[in-house]
């Protein structure tokens, strides 16, 4: 596969998790994906509190992280709304927002194209893209609800942050894992994140 094949946006927001969009992303570096990567504000503030990592050079900060990869990723700044992403004659296979905050699910909902990811999320919708997103709230209340049942009815997979605990995971690793592992369940991508469910046997 040619890096200019199964290309995806992954965008990550300020929800807590940011570990969850930061493990797919190397996910789909080590399995030769090109990456578009948009972070949100708060999401920055989020990998800062999270994760510890220096925020203040945004660019570099993701070299040092994704280093070994350079030609298989580009980092969008949020407000480049002539980013080729913002536009639907760009081709890309489809876009994960992981986590997804409230409000910016809501955004995504209404349609709005404030920044560069509620745009490039807009174009998935328009161009029947796939579009995946993982919410991390709780609890939800009403409006939250309808805005990915909304979101759902338009073709978007909500795939919320629920762990399982079937493969009995033993690090916090484990359960990142298990979610990473479901996102790319439905990206159609085969990966070894965790071991499938194959029913007892008596």
């Amino acid at each position: 596969m040619s890096f200019k094949e199964g290309q995806w946006v992954v965008g990550i927001t300020g929800a807590s998790g940011v570990i969850y969009g930061v493990t797919l992303i190397r996910e789909l570096l080590k399995e030769n994906r090109f990456v578009h990567i948009i972070i949100t504000e708060a999401g920055w503030r989020v990998i800062h509190d999270e994760l510890g990592w220096d925020v203040g050079h945004r660019a570099e900060t993701l070299l040092a992280q994704f280093g070994e990869a350079t030609d298989r990723y580009e980092y969008h700044k949020l407000q480049n709304i002539g980013a080729s992403i913002a536009s639907g004659s760009f081709l890309v296979e489809g876009m994960v927002i992981m986590p997804c905050s409230m409000g910016t699910l809501s955004s995504i909902s209404q349609g709005a194209s404030s920044n560069l990811l509620e745009r490039a999320a807009d174009v998935m919708l328009k161009e029947g893209r796939k579009l995946l997103i993982v919410p991390r709230e709780t609890p939800l209340h009403a409006i939250h609800l309808e805005n990915m049942l909304k979101l759902a009815r338009l073709g978007c997979r909500i795939i919320p942050a629920m762990p399982a605990f079937y493969q009995q995971p033993q690090s916090i690793e484990d359960l990142v894992n298990f979610l990473v592992g479901k996102v790319l369940d439905s990206m159609n991508m085969n990966h070894r994140l965790f071991t499938r469910w194959s029913g007892h046997h008596e």
